[in-house]
């Protein structure tokens, strides 16, 4: 794993959240972008090398929607850059890491994605990214 790409926070409503994120940080929302395999709102902020990643649900009965009523709103995911998502899931199986899925799906930001459940991660839900490369 090469780095933390960023960090994900459920929210329940978007703009507000980036209005607040935007003064807090004292920066602006870069991308924003609909993930329909998640079924979710995204948009992203950085600050230095660090990256910040709101995430609104689009339906009541997805992860985030599930997380926010369970949790309320707060960090849901720390995500990790790799080189090869395909190797490191392979890796991280072997280690006997729990993997929410058997292949890599399409994600935010031009991205490759993969989740590691947090039963099997001390209680942290990690996210593997890869560059999608064209």
């Amino acid at each position: 794993m090469n780095k933390v790409e960023h960090i994900g926070i459920a929210v329940n409503n978007l703009e507000a959240a980036c209005n607040l994120y935007a003064k807090l940080l004292n920066t602006q929302v870069y991308k924003t972008e609909e993930v329909t395999a998640e079924n979710v709102k995204v948009a992203f902020l950085q600050t230095g090398p660090s990256k910040i990643e709101l995430l609104q649900a689009l339906a009541d009965d997805n992860a985030i929607a599930k997380f926010i009523t369970q949790k309320g709103e707060g960090i849901h995911h720390i995500a990790f850059e790799v080189d090869d998502i395909r190797t490191e899931m392979a890796r991280l199986k072997s280690e006997g890491f729990v993997l929410l899925s058997d292949e890599p799906k399409p994600g935010a930001d031009n991205k490759l994605i993969c989740f590691v459940h947090p039963k099997s991660a001390g209680g942290v839900l990690v996210e593997l990214v890869q560059d999608v490369r064209i």
